[in-house]
């Protein structure tokens, strides 16, 4: 997954989960914010952010906030912060993941009860519902979900274990916008209902993977697995 143009600049504030504020080149510009979860621990003031240069004349804005330098005790780390961006990754890396045949058919967005999962896979007689979320908190090397309260999340939980008593497969792609580190866990102090699902939803066959990616200020790429401790 490559960005067009991207360029470089200083995080100031973020007045809404929507837009911030960046000096780019001695200016202060107003950016969109292409992730509404709270992200407090990567935008603090000063941090490098990555800006998207829209090519939309008529936008309100000239630039979408994509990246962020995270200082660690470990050294920087680049984390991609786009939320959009996961299954764009996940679409790239499902044909040469070694999951499935040559022959699977890869279906994005698609519903289910009263759901819609990011993928759908046919091979053969296998039916898959796969959901992708993206995973941008970090501390000391261990990676976590969700950042904020997910009511989503949780209903997509609940329905991947319903699509398993009716004869699918169902996953779980974590998508860790970072490399270096060596963990994921559930983010059982931000919403403790979200971890006891995933790991009900783990017991009861729904398939679970966290993978890395390879980022740069204009590149995403999923790389390695993430060792998942429940």
């Amino acid at each position: 997954m490559r960005y067009q143009e991207v360029i470089k600049g200083l995080f100031i504030e973020r007045p809404n989960r929507f837009i911030a504020k960046v000096q780019v080149d001695g200016n202060t510009e107003t950016v969109h914010v292409k992730n509404t979860g709270r992200c407090r621990e990567l935008l603090v003031p000063g941090a490098p952010v990555f800006l998207l240069v829209s090519s939309n004349p008529k936008r309100k804005t000239r630039f979408d906030l994509i990246a962020v330098e995270k200082t660690t005790s470990r050294g920087p780390i680049l984390i991609n912060m786009d939320s959009q961006v996961p299954n764009d990754a996940v679409a790239e890396w499902l044909p040469k993941s070694g999951m499935f045949s040559a022959n699977a058919v890869i279906k994005r967005e698609v519903g289910y009860r009263n759901s819609r999962f990011d993928f759908y896979i046919e091979d053969g007689e296998r039916q898959i519902l796969l959901e992708v979320k993206g995973v941008t908190l970090e501390n000391e090397g261990v990676v976590s979900f969700p950042d904020a309260p997910t009511e989503r999340g949780v209903k997509h939980l609940v329905e991947l274990m319903c699509a398993l008593t009716d004869g699918y497969e169902a996953m779980v792609v974590f998508v860790v916008q970072m490399k270096g580190v060596h963990k994921f866990v559930p983010n059982d102090s931000t919403h403790p209902e979200f971890g006891k699902l995933l790991r009900c939803a783990a017991e009861n066959g729904v398939r679970l993977i966290a993978l890395d990616c390879n980022v740069t200020r204009d590149t995403i790429e999923i790389d390695e697995p993430v060792k998942i401790e429940l």
